[in-house]
């Protein structure tokens, strides 16, 4: 197939057409570039060293005789550019990563949160309508998140988008409807995913689009099989309060001998996949369209769910740091269960790798290999959901002068 990687320089995005392109699709990445402008903004940058993405591009051509095309659009701001990429090149399938992704940063401060609803909506909105426009069938793939669901305890497991329900009648009858899983959004960035399931919903009946939503749980890892390849094809690693994710934060606070930070109780209980089956869930989903006219395909791309604390003991015990348990910059439950469906992908092949598949230790290995790249006082989570919780947080976990790496 030929297919369109909508932010494809990303954490996701860039793996994703590694290992597309390696299955021997022809693959076009559309990026405006905006993950690295930010790193530039928050005066951090990835653990791991990142080359441009026409010189990532070049070497996996020089790897594998495989080329990878890059186009600088932003799907935000550039619909004509768009559309008419769309229209010339008449992809077989799209993957629409090119979002605003980091929860802590859409709540930074009302400058951010209107970056990330004018980013995320309209990136959404303008691609949907130009596949309208132009007339082009081509099966959309979007990668989600659970936080659509919510972390609310409801005692009943999440099913996979949609939720059966009765309703009764005025004649007094109850009668069956399935539903969009009420949305329950805990940050703007979650709040944006919900508006693209209704957009999403609409484009589907309306004018009878193939679309797969994946709502995807939190990612960790740093390889697939296709960036270990070459030192220059790695992945972005983040590890920073506001684009770390925690299960990667904490193997790199380990790394490093800064204390696991665990905000609130820890009871925040989270959905995981590793980066490679993340990789592989996307593949699944291309070769699995809905049909024409057909509603929108949900899946749950998890394979595990774990709590915070549970997770920061086991670095602990595994590697003897400390844990420091912060006031949570979140306005959250302090704990919630989170039972989730995935027989979807599970059905369709995925074999998924879990914690105690021994892909720890490679994290902490690139975390110690890179270390000397970390700025110690861009670890702590600072981004505050009110202004309120602003004046709890704790800027310096170590509880003394940040330090430089030994």
């Amino acid at each position: 197939m030929k297919i369109a990687v909508m932010g494809g320089d990303g954490f996701v995005g860039w793996p994703t057409s590694l290992h597309l392109s390696d299955a021997g699709h022809d693959v076009h990445i559309l990026d405006n570039l905006s993950r690295r402008w930010i790193d530039t903004e928050l005066g951090v940058q990835s653990l791991t060293p990142m080359d441009s993405i026409q010189e990532r591009t070049r070497i996996w051509h020089a790897e594998t005789g495989r080329r990878i095309h890059f186009n600088l659009i932003d799907l935000a701001k550039d619909y004509e550019l768009l559309k008419k990429w769309l229209a010339e090149e008449r992809p077989d399938a799209i993957i629409h990563f090119a979002e605003q992704r980091a929860a802590p940063y859409s709540m930074k401060s009302d400058r951010h949160k209107n970056y990330t609803v004018n980013n995320n909506v309209s990136a959404t909105h303008n691609l949907l309508n130009a596949l309208v426009e132009i007339g082009l069938d081509a099966h959309l793939v979007h990668l989600g998140t659970m936080g659509v669901y919510g972390y609310s305890t409801v005692g009943a497991a999440i099913p996979e988008g949609y939720l059966p329900v009765g309703i009764e009648t005025t004649q007094g009858e109850t009668v069956s409807q399935e539903i969009l899983y009420p949305a329950n959004p805990g940050s703007i960035y979650h709040m944006t995913k919900c508006l693209d399931q209704l957009l999403f919903q609409f484009y589907a009946k309306n004018d009878g689009l193939r679309i797969t939503d994946l709502h995807q749980g939190i990612v960790w890892g740093t390889h697939t099989e296709q960036t270990r390849r070459h030192p220059q094809l790695v992945n972005r690693f983040d590890y920073d309060g506001d684009y770390g994710t925690v299960l990667n934060r904490f193997l790199i606070q380990a790394a490093i001998g800064y204390p696991l930070t665990v905000h609130g109780t820890g009871g925040q209980t989270r959905a995981f996949i590793h980066i490679q089956d993340s990789v592989r869930c996307i593949e699944i989903a291309l070769n699995n369209p809905p049909a024409r006219g057909s509603r929108v395909e949900i899946f749950n791309q998890m394979t595990e769910t774990h709590r915070v604390r549970d997770l920061a003991e086991m670095i602990a015990k595994m590697s003897g740091a400390e844990i420091a348990w912060l006031p949570n910059p979140r306005k959250e439950a302090p704990e919630n269960d989170l039972i989730v469906r995935n027989e979807k992908f599970l059905g369709l092949g995925l074999k998924p790798t879990t914690l105690e598949g021994g892909l720890l230790e490679e994290i902490v290995d690139v975390a110690k290999k890179f270390a000397y790249r970390v700025d110690r006082s861009r670890v702590p989570a600072v981004s505050a959901w009110t202004k309120d919780i602003a004046r709890t947080i704790n800027r310096d976990p170590e509880g003394k002068k940040l330090k430089s790496v030994s």
